[in-house]
C-alpha cells in the first residue's frame, strides 16, 4: 500500500458506537445477572481503541447523545487516544447501549438497545470531506448501510476517500437484527439468508481495497451458504483484498482468483487459547490487521498480529478493553501461548494492566489528610467531638485547591471514615486521590471496613488509588513476613479484579533492619512474591538509597507509575531537605505529607484557638512552600 505522507490519521472508522454493558456473572443467562461492567463498543468504535492501542492514529466519526453515556464514550475516546473530532453530540437522541453476557463458552447473549438512538442517525451532513481525505484509510461497516441515509453517508464518505486516493477498508459486520431481520432479543443470532440485504452489501464490495468477514458475513456478502461459493461471488464484483476469519484457525487472505482449495490462501495460524468470550473478538482482530496494513507489512504479518489480536480479546472480559497495547504484543508474539487462559498470565495480564493505564501522572503534589488515629488523638486531647474531624478536612481541601498552579499534580490522601465529604469534593476537582484500607496502626497488616476488600473498593470510582500502609522490614521473622504478604496478596488480587491502581507505603519499624538499602530489599521481597503496585510510598533516602530503588524497580517493573515521598510527621526544615534529595531518583513523582503540613493547624483548630481562615491559610503556607522546594528540586534534576 502506498504511503499517503499528508494523511493525518492511519484509519477513520465510521459507523455504530455504544456503551457495553457485560455482565458480571459468568455462566448464566443475562436474566440472572446481577451487575454490568460498563465500557465503550460498536465495531467502529472497538476497532478505533484497538488500533490506538497499537500505536495507530486513529479517529471514529458517529454520534453520541448529550448525556452522561455519550460523554463517557467520548471521554473513554480521549483517554484512548482516539480523535474525536469526528464524533458529534445529537442534542435530542440518546447514546446507544448494548446489553452482553456470557452465558456458556458458546452462547453470548446480545441486546441491542438502539431505538433512535444517535448513532443511528449520522447523516452526509455528518461526513467532511476534508476529515475522509485526512486519513491513509477508512473503515466503513455493514450496519451504517442498513438504514437510507446511514447507507447514503458512508457511500458519500467512500467516494471522497476514493477520489483522494485513500484506501477504503469494509468490515462486514452483520447482525441480522440490525438489519430487521429479527426482534431486538435476537442480537447474538449472526446469519440469516436474505436476498434483498445481499444485494444492498454487493452494491459496497465494487469500491473497497479491502474486505473482512466471517464465515457468516461472507455467506450474506455472497449471497451464498457454501464459503468458496461466496467467496468467488465476491471476486466476480470486487477485486479487493479480501480478507476471511477463521475463528481459532487464524484467517485467509485472497488477493487474487479464488483457489479450488481454501486453504492455498495466504494463511497464518491462530493461537491455542481457551475462548472466554467471543464477542468483539473480530474488532481486535481487524484492529491487528489494520496496523500491518497500513504500515505496509507483509500480508503473512498482517494475519499474524491480527490472529494475535483476535486471541487476546476471547481470552478476556469486555471487547475494546480486551485488546492489546503493541508493547503487550509484542512480548507476547516473541514469547508464544503459557497459559490458554491469558487473562490469567500474570506476566502477560500485568503488561496489559501497566501499558493500558490512563493518563500521565507527574509532580504530583499530595496534601495527606487520611490520618484517622492521630486526628482522634488530636480531637480527643482537645476534648471536642471527634465528628469535627470531617470539617477540618474540608478545610484541608480548601488550603489544597487555594495551592493549585500550572504544571503541578494536585493530590490528596483522603479516608471515607472522617473525609467522605471531602473525597466527593476531591473527586470533582480532578486531584489526584489516593483512599487508605489498612487498619491504621495493624501490625501485621489487616484492612478496615468489610471483611472483603474487593467487595470494599468496588464501589470506588476507577481513579481511586488504593493505599495501602505496610509496617514491613526485610529482616521480619518468616511467620510475620508470610502474614504480611497474604494480606498484600489480597491488595493486590483485589486491585486488579475492581480495575484500580493500589499504592504500597512501606515503613521500616525501629527494631527492624536498617541500612541504605534497607528499603530496596523490602521492595524486593514484595516483587518477589509477585506483587507489582502501581506506585510505592517510601519515606526519605540517602543517594544510595534512591540509587537501590531505582535499580530494584527497573529490575521488576518497568511500567511502574513511580514513588511519592512520605512525611513522617519530619519537622519542616528536615522535610525540605528530603524533598530536595529526592533528584537522585529517577522514580520519585512527588510527595505525599500530611502532618507536617496540617500538624499544627489541626491541634490549635480542634482546641478552639484559632479560626477556619486562620487553619487554612496555616496549612496553605506550609503547603505552598512544599511545592516551592519541590519545583526546585526538579529544576536541579533537569539542568
Amino acid at each position: 500500500m502506498a504511503s499517503q505522507p499528508t494523511a493525518k490519521y492511519d484509519i477513520i472508522t465510521i459507523g455504530r458506537t455504544c456503551a457495553d454493558l457485560y455482565a458480571d456473572q459468568i455462566g448464566c443467562r443475562m436474566e440472572d445477572a446481577r451487575s454490568f461492567s460498563k465500557y465503550v463498543g460498536g465495531c467502529p468504535t472497538n476497532i478505533a481503541v484497538g488500533g490506538a492501542r497499537l500505536g495507530l492514529k486513529t479517529a471514529l466519526l458517529s454520534r453520541v447523545g448529550n448525556d452522561q453515556i455519550g460523554r463517557f464514550v467520548r471521554e473513554t475516546l480521549e483517554a484512548e487516544g482516539v480523535e474525536t473530532s469526528g464524533l458529534k453530540t445529537d442534542p435530542e437522541r440518546l447514546t446507544a447501549m448494548a446489553f452482553l453476557g456470557i452465558e456458556d463458552d458458546r452462547n453470548f447473549p446480545l441486546l441491542f438497545v438502539r431505538t433512535d438512538c444517535a448513532d443511528a442517525a449520522l447523516s452526509e451532513d455528518d461526513i467532511d470531506p476534508d476529515f475522509i481525505r485526512s486519513a491513509k484509510a477508512i473503515v466503513v461497516t455493514g450496519t451504517h448501510f442498513s438504514k437510507p441515509h446511514l447507507e447514503a453517508a458512508s457511500f458519500k464518505a467512500m467516494k471522497i476517500a476514493k477520489d483522494a486516493g485513500r484506501k477504503i477498508v469494509f468490515d462486514i459486520d452483520y447482525r441480522p437484527n440490525l438489519w430487521g431481520l429479527l426482534g431486538a432479543g435476537e442480537g447474538d443470532v449472526r446469519f440469516i439468508e436474505n436476498a434483498a440485504v445481499t444485494e444492498r452489501v454487493q452494491t459496497i464490495l465494487p469500491d473497497c481495497d479491502v474486505i473482512v468477514g466471517t464465515d457468516e458475513e461472507v455467506h450474506i456478502a455472497g449471497g451464498a451458504t457454501d464459503t468458496r461459493t461466496a467467496l468467488v461471488n465476491i471476486r466476480k464484483v470486487s477485486d479487493a483484498l479480501i480478507v476471511l476469519k477463521t475463528g481459532p484457525k487464524g484467517c485467509l487472505v485472497f488477493d487474487g482468483a479464488i483457489p479450488q482449495d481454501l486453504e492455498n490462501g495466504i494463511s497464518s495460524q491462530g493461537f491455542p487459547v481457551e475462548v472466554f468470550n467471543v464477542l468483539g473478538a473480530g474488532d481486535g482482530f481487524m484492529a491487528g490487521f489494520l496496523r500491518g496494513y497500513v504500515r505496509d507489512l507483509p500480508l503473512e504479518e498482517c494475519c499474524r498480529i491480527a490472529n494475535a489480536c483476535g486471541a487476546f480479546a476471547v481470552s478476556r472480559h469486555g471487547c475494546a478493553p480486551a485488546y492489546p497495547s503493541w508493547e503487550e504484543l509484542e512480548f507476547f508474539l516473541k514469547r508464544g501461548v503459557v497459559n490458554p487462559r491469558l487473562r490469567e498470565d500474570a506476566d502477560l495480564e500485568h503488561i496489559h494492566w501497566a501499558t493500558n493505564r490512563r493518563g500521565h501522572w507527574d509532580n504530583i503534589c499530595a496534601f495527606a489528610i487520611d490520618h484517622r488515629m492521630q486526628l482522634e488523638d488530636m480531637a480527643k486531647e482537645a476534648g471536642t467531638d471527634p465528628a469535627r474531624i470531617a470539617e477540618f478536612k474540608d478545610l484541608a481541601v480548601n488550603a489544597m485547591l487555594g495551592a493549585r498552579r500550572s504544571g503541578i499534580m494536585l493530590g490528596t490522601l483522603l479516608d471515607s471514615n472522617h473525609g467522605r465529604q471531602a473525597l466527593f469534593r476531591a473527586e470533582k476537582e480532578g486531584l489526584w486521590i489516593g483512599r487508605p484500607v489498612e487498619l491504621p496502626g495493624s501490625l501485621p497488616l489487616q484492612f478496615e471496613g468489610a471483611a472483603s476488600l474487593g467487595a470494599e473498593v468496588a464501589s470506588w470510582p476507577d481513579d481511586h488509588v488504593i493505599k495501602c500502609l505496610v509496617f514491613y522490614n526485610p529482616d521480619d521473622p518468616e511467620p510475620l513476613r508470610r502474614q504480611q504478604m497474604d494480606q498484600l496478596h489480597r491488595l493486590a488480587s483485589a486491585a486488579r479484579m475492581s480495575r484500580h491502581e493500589y499504592l504500597i507505603e512501606v515503613i521500616g519499624t525501629a527494631d527492624g533492619k536498617a541500612g541504605e538499602t534497607a528499603t530496596a530489599q523490602a521492595m524486593q521481597q514484595i516483587y518477589d512474591e509477585g506483587i507489582r503496585p502501581d506506585w510505592w510510598k517510601l519515606a526519605d533516602q540517602t543517594e544510595a538509597g534512591w540509587s537501590a530503588i531505582d535499580k530494584t524497580i527497573e529490575s521488576n517493573d518497568q511500567w511502574c507509575r513511580g514513588v511519592l515521598m512520605l512525611g513522617l510527621d519530619a519537622p519542616f526544615d528536615v522535610l525540605m531537605d528530603s524533598i530536595a534529595r529526592s533528584k537522585h531518583s529517577s522514580f520519585v513523582r512527588g510527595f505525599a505529607v500530611g502532618r507536617t503540613i496540617f500538624g499544627e493547624a489541626a491541634r490549635a483548630w480542634l482546641a478552639g484557638d484559632i479560626s477556619d481562615a486562620v487553619a487554612e491559610d496555616m496549612m496553605q503556607a506550609r503547603f505552598v512552600q512544599l511545592i516551592d522546594c519541590w519545583v526546585q528540586a526538579q529544576a536541579q534534576k533537569a539542568a
